[in-house]
């Protein structure tokens, strides 16, 4: 629109950032998913017709949106111009055109107004089941983990293709689920689209050119300019990870130029055999956010400011799978990036990056059925129930590690509650795990740890998704590592970290969650900040005294107050 103001432009970007969380938050209350609607697994962005990322909303992770991010041009190419219809709605898994495994549903919906394109709303979501082998890393091809859907519509001028969904429900585990999940999705969309209309005919916009151009113009300046004021250098980073059946190690090459950052994974770990395989979409999504992190913070997330950053691999390195390896737990790998990137950037910029933490999510589906091993009970059924748990993330330069919490995806950790309430599940225990967080002048976050068992009259496999077994987070300038996950049954038997898992009938699974690594050298924490951690059981006496030099006599005064409620600060 001729002759807008700056300020017009701001609150028109401001806008487009609530549309897109509203476009969110509808996902949320109307996902059958646990997965959506409890961790918030999912992503909602708008587009302007060209198929550029304007805005995206803050609920989500990263993994999704900045994957999705590139995935709209593919759905434009696919469909292909001519047949983008009004009431259109179109459907995708394609680990590659997606989002990077077939268990996340992106929908793409064309908006028009006043019959002209407008631009695009998209948005993902991780569903519980697709099929195939289930939600796990054994398959040893992409043709194993479950139902393909290529970019397709999943509706035509408002008319849903009921063969499709037909389709869809036949070969799935949880069709009621996710049918409900994909309706969601695209009711997602139609309400980012009616609130861009309303947008739109406040501000009297025939059509987005104008806030677009504003928005990604003012995105590429200011980025340009944060990277314009960093050191000019070269740094290389390394992090060793389980892997499947053998270690990983992630090898990166961080560049800053003038203009743009470089990120090359050259002498990174081939492909494995199982599916923990990343596609590049995927390294590039949390590569692109770890830097962001660290130097734009404040810049929203958008095509223009994520541009300067360029993501290279080596073809079917680990972190570049090509078609058709198996990608089912690409999260695996895939959330250590940041922190692999990290060790060069703190190379170059010291003092402003976090230790290691937990990096991916401590997640485990559970595969339930009635008993095999003697009569089941008649109200006994099959379900598949997927939860999302977090280990401790690193210490910050300044700040103690956050307990429990998932960086870098973002995901919440799902309530025992809403958990039990999808399968007959039960969870025994869940609570922080002292001494997990490393030590340091600023302390690793907690991991957790958490038993779960079948309800009566039940069995299951489990299939577990974990890291940080045989190489547990790194600490960063003198900081002490984090805590290993364990996993066992209740019986002593050892289990995986990786891979389905049979637990018979009466069994439970103990699980202990890794904590994140400390920052700094221990000698140089804060005298206070350990009695209060003492005093909220975050660290064991033992910890206090050897890893903190707390004396006895004070170990016993804490606990005297502690008694009285008395924490401190």
């Amino acid at each position: 629109m001729a002759g807008t103001s700056k300020i017009a432009h701001q609150v028109m970007w401001n806008r487009l950032i609530s549309v897109v969380e509203e476009q969110a938050q509808a996902l949320v209350r109307t996902a059958f998913s646990t997965s959506v609607r409890e961790a918030g697994d999912l992503s909602a962005g708008v587009y302007n017709d060209k198929g550029e990322m304007l805005a995206q909303a803050v609920t989500g992770t990263p993994g999704h949106v900045n994957a999705m991010a590139d995935s709209v041009p593919h759905f434009i190419r696919r469909i292909g111009r001519q047949n983008i219809f009004e009431g259109d709605v179109y459907i995708t898994n394609d680990p590659w055109e997606g989002t990077g495994h077939l268990h996340d549903i992106t929908v793409v919906t064309p908006s028009f107004h006043k019959g002209l394109l407008a631009g695009f709303f998209a948005c993902t979501a991780h569903v519980v089941d697709i099929g195939g082998r289930g939600f796990g890393a054994d398959a040893n091809s992409v043709f194993e983990e479950g139902l393909y859907i290529p970019i397709m519509k999943f509706a035509e001028r408002g008319m849903v293709d009921q063969t499709l969904v037909k389709v869809i429900r036949g070969n799935v585990r949880e069709p009621d689920q996710l049918i409900g999940d994909i309706y969601a999705l695209a009711t997602c969309n139609e309400i980012g689209h009616r609130r861009l209309i309303d947008m739109m005919a406040e501000f009297g916009l025939s059509d987005l050119g104008g806030i677009s151009d504003f928005i990604l113009t003012n995105s590429r300046i200011a980025t340009l300019a944060r990277i314009a004021a960093l050191p000019q250098a070269v740094a290389t980073g390394h992090m060793r990870i389980d892997g499947y059946s053998h270690p990983i190690d992630l090898h990166v090459k961080l560049s800053i130029k003038s203009d743009r950052i470089l990120c090359d994974w050259d002498g990174t770990s081939g492909l494995d055999k199982k599916g923990i395989n990343v596609p590049l979409v995927y390294t590039k999504a949390y590569a692109c956010y770890a830097l962001k992190c660290a130097i734009a913070p404040e810049i929203p997330n958008n095509a223009a400011s994520l541009a300067p950053f360029e993501v290279t691999a080596p073809e079917n390195s680990i972190v570049n799978a090509l078609h058709p390896a198996p990608v089912a737990l690409r999260h695996v790998i895939g959330h250590m990036v940041p922190d692999a990137i990290y060790d060069a950037l703190d190379k170059i910029l010291p003092g402003t990056v976090p230790a290691e933490g937990a990096g991916c999510l401590c997640n485990f589906q559970l595969s339930l059925r009635p008993r095999t091993d003697a009569a089941a009970p008649k109200d006994a059924v099959r379900s598949e129930v997927l939860t999302f748990n977090s280990g401790g993330s690193g210490a910050r330069p300044r700040f103690d590690g956050m307990n429990a919490t998932a960086f870098p995806s973002g995901v919440m950790t799902m309530p025992v509650e809403a958990t039990e309430q999808v399968g007959p599940v039960i969870i025994w225990r869940k609570e922080l795990r002292p001494d997990s967080g490393g030590g340091g002048q600023f302390r690793g976050g907690l991991g957790q740890y958490m038993e779960v068992g079948a309800r009566q009259g039940h069995e299951f496999d489990i299939s577990a998704m974990f890291d940080r077994v045989d190489h547990p987070a790194l600490g960063r300038r003198g900081g002490l590592p984090g805590a290993a996950t364990t996993i066992a049954q209740d019986d002593g038997t050892r289990m995986q970290g990786k891979g389905k898992q049979f637990v018979p009938h009466g069994r439970k699974v103990m699980m202990a969650f890794p904590g994140g690594a400390g920052y700094g050298s221990a000698k140089n924490r804060d005298p206070a900040q350990v009695k209060r951690d003492l005093a909220l059981g975050y660290i064991s006496e033992q910890a206090a005294a050897e890893v903190y030099g707390l004396s006895q006599a004070e170990i016993e005064q804490v606990q005297a107050a502690s008694l009285k409620g008395e924490i401190g600060e």
